[in-house]
């Protein structure tokens, strides 16, 4: 029994490994293809066959990570056009796969807010808040009316500013409050057609006065002085977290800003949460807002492509006999001696010593005591060719006004410091004090960007191509000779635009004859009797750049806004006139028998009636394009708004838009007046998912409702990049209510044409 168990075993074990590896191959085929879900699967049934395998589980650990930061970057897109339960699902399928993923756990409980907040009173879920965090959850912004008709009045009055308070109170259904230490003036007051908004603003003008809203349909008029303002008017607090600036000086910025322009003196910026705290009136805080969605803007950046080609060129011929162009002749002081030996044996020796040369011996000196010494010639017949081409082209991304640095090379040591002399010169070694520094040879690029209005780009450049030419010896250390060429300079240039930094040519042209004097200037026996070396070296070197923008400055018309921000004494914004409540729970102003309500203007002569709906998409709102006729320039930049009329109750607006990505680019989605038309920040999400197919959405914040009637939901600005004809359609029109819900939307289409 325990045989066959153990024969068992053995066949299973291999079998058991071959799967695991099996699992693994698989798994790293999904990974080359970027499938990380399937990639995670496979690795961890190859993991859980072979637990102690480290290959197995560092892929394992890997793919974990990148499938739950696939699943999260998933729901944030389903979350974006509105599919909160979807995206929650995602969210809830990445926390499982890697709970240590913290990024997928917020965003768990983000979306569930998001849809605790969506659902019906009735039907949410008990909060955990403490009973202070419950009273800040319930504590509500500023007071605003809400109940003013936006119908037009005519009011002429001369009475005191206290009655024509009363009178314009009654006519817009709101309670009017004085302050005790009101002193009433008699103003005159004849106002046509304007609204009641409009008629409380002139009134506090004339009588320098202002007032606040206490509630929805209360308001409290005080006389207009830096002491009541301080006493009366609202203070609120809000804090501005910043999405694009991140640096402590960008943000100590927009801090001073606001100080300066808002007069807000209580803000404070919090760099650990890249937010701005701020607490001053209404007005003050609204204003803050606009400057701080102003001065919130991605940076632009710029690609940079470099190109640092450099050839060189060597040739060298060596041709002809070099003969012997000296020779020496020495004394050779030795004397020869024989010794003859006769007998049995006869032997003969030949020795030679050396003998110090006398003066007696110096009259008898011969040829055999001089050497002359001739050294030989040699032939040369040499020719040698060498081309070296070296081409760097590196890319630089660097976000405007930021310097970018690129190094491509080695770090050469160089010596520095000090050499000190012997002591007292009795043959002490010297004491060497020897410091190195790091010099960057290669290539050694500084980069500034700015990026201006238009696209065109100003680059403040230093460019360095270096390398270690020779050595040379100093003070007994072997020391580098960095030979460099360097240029640096500021240039601007528009996107796209090649220039050439810098072209340097260097030639050197060796030539060198060496031979006998007169012969070897003979034509034909100067090969016998000379030689011929010529050398020519080539250097060349270019810089090139190409700017490409690949994100602009995006600045939407609000940004470019004038407001009025009221007198230099106080901030004041002056608001248009809410909109009237709808629905049956609504109520309607009162208004004095003597008034007329003023009757929606017609349309002027020549202008286009509105589209009607076909009979099958009776009450669908219409999205259509405005201008639906567009002719352009080349290269142009031009705004195409898309519209909708009809609406009920919107709270989102996805759309699917096509063009012709050949003739247009589309450069920039900006939000429109309708969904916004109430003061509530908008949600602008576009991507491109292929050429000339994008996904835009418009959304407004959770629990603010829905917004009904007609007006502008995007702006979109396209460049005019080909001639030609192109068709702007909505693909796939759709909109939501606040219970995401969809809304019935036809949509039309619009012709560019490219001149």
């Amino acid at each position: 029994m325990a045989a066959a168990l153990l024969l068992v075993l053995t066949l299973a074990l291999p079998a058991a490994a071959d799967k695991a590896k099996s699992f693994y191959n698989k798994g790293q085929d999904a990974e080359a293809r970027q499938n990380w879900e399937q990639a995670y699967e496979l690795y961890k049934q190859a993991y859980d066959l072979k637990p102690k395998e480290l290959r197995y589980r560092a892929s394992f650990e890997r793919a974990r990570f990148e499938a739950a930061a696939a699943h999260v970057h998933r729901g944030q897109k389903l979350r974006e056009s509105g599919d909160l339960n979807q995206a929650l699902a995602e969210f809830m399928r990445a926390a499982q796969i890697d709970p240590s993923l913290e990024m997928a756990q917020q965003e768990v409980r983000r979306t569930r807010e998001m849809i605790d907040k969506a659902q019906p009173p009735q039907s949410k879920a008990p909060s955990r808040l403490t009973e202070l965090g419950r009273i800040a959850a319930e504590a509500e912004g500023p007071a605003e009316l809400k109940t003013i008709s936006p119908v037009p009045i005519t009011v002429r009055m001369t009475e005191d500013s206290k009655n024509v308070y009363t009178a314009i109170g009654k006519l817009a259904g709101i309670n009017v409050l004085f302050d005790p230490d009101y002193v009433s003036r008699r103003i005159t007051v004849d106002l046509n057609n304007v609204s009641l908004y409009q008629a409380l603003e002139i009134v506090a003008l004339q009588s320098k006065t202002f007032w606040r809203a206490v509630t929805p349909n209360t308001i409290f008029i005080a006389a207009d002085t830096k002491a009541k303002r301080t006493e009366i008017e609202q203070n609120v607090v809000k804090t501005f977290y910043l999405s694009n600036l991140a640096q402590t000086t960008e943000m100590q910025d927009v801090v001073n800003s606001l100080r300066t322009v808002v007069e807000i003196t209580r803000v404070i910026s919090v760099p650990t949460q890249n937010a701005i705290v701020i607490r001053g009136t209404p007005d003050q805080v609204a204003l803050a807002e606009k400057i701080v969605n102003d001065l919130d803007k991605a940076r632009p950046e710029v690609v940079v492509d470099i190109a640092v080609m450099q050839v060189s060129r060597d040739k060298m011929r060596k041709l002809g006999i070099s003969p012997p162009t000296n020779a020496s002749i020495a004394l050779q002081p030795n004397a020869s001696s024989t010794t003859s030996t006769s007998g049995t044996t006869s032997t003969t020796t030949s020795t030679t010593t050396n003998t110090p040369l006398t003066l007696n011996k110096l009259a008898n000196l011969t040829s055999n005591d001089f050497v002359v010494t001739i050294p030989g010639a040699s032939a040369d017949f040499l020719f040698s060719d060498s081309d070296t081409k070296i081409i760097q082209n590196p890319q630089i991304r660097a976000l405007d006004n930021q310097k970018a640095t690129l190094k491509i090379g080695d770090r050469v040591p160089v010596a520095t410091g000090s050499f000190q002399p012997g002591i007292g010169g009795v043959g002490i070694n010297p004491l060497v004090n020897t410091q190195f520094q790091y010099i960057d040879v290669g290539v050694n690029i500084d980069v500034t960007p700015t990026v201006h209005a238009g696209r065109d780009v100003t680059l403040k450049i230093t460019m360095e191509v270096s390398s270690v030419s020779s050595h040379v010896n100093i003070g007994g250390i072997d020391q580098p000779v960095i030979g460099q060429r360097r240029i640096e300079h500021t240039i601007r240039l528009r996107e796209g635009e090649v220039s050439l930094m810098g072209g340097m040519l260097e030639e050197n042209v060796l030539k060198s004859l060496s031979g006998y004097p007169f012969l070897s200037q003979v034509p034909l026996l100067k090969y016998l009797f000379s030689s011929n070396s010529t050398e020519r070296r080539t250097n060349e070197i270019v810089f090139v750049l190409v700017p490409h923008v690949v994100r602009g400055q995006e600045v939407s018309e609000l940004n470019l806004k004038p407001i009025d921000v009221g007198t230099a004494t106080a901030i004041e914004l002056r608001r248009g006139a809410p909109p009237a409540p709808g629905g049956n729970g609504g109520t309607t102003a009162p208004r004095p028998a003597s008034t007329t309500p003023a009757q929606p203007a017609a349309p002027p002569p020549g202008a286009a009636a509105a589209p009607q709906p076909s009979p099958g998409t009776t009450g669908a709102a219409i999205l259509s394009f405005e201008p639906p006729q567009v002719a352009q320039p080349l290269n142009s930049t031009f705004a195409v708004n898309v519209t909708v009329s009809g609406a009920q109750n919107i709270y989102s607006v996805p759309v699917q838009l096509s063009y012709d990505a050949k003739s247009l680019q589309l450069v920039n989605v900006s939000n429109g007046s309708f969904l916004s038309r109430d003061g509530q920040p908008v949600v602008i999400v576009h991507r491109e998912d292929a050429p000339g197919l994008e996904q835009i959405s418009a959304t407004r914040p959770p629990g603010s409702g829905g917004v009904s009637g007609q007006g502008t939901v995007f702006t979109l600005t396209f460049m005019a990049r080909a001639p030609g004809q192109s068709t702007l359609s909505i693909t796939r029109a759709s909109a939501r209510d606040p219970a995401m819900q969809p809304v019935p939307v036809t949509s039309g289409q619009a012709m560019v044409t490219v001149k």
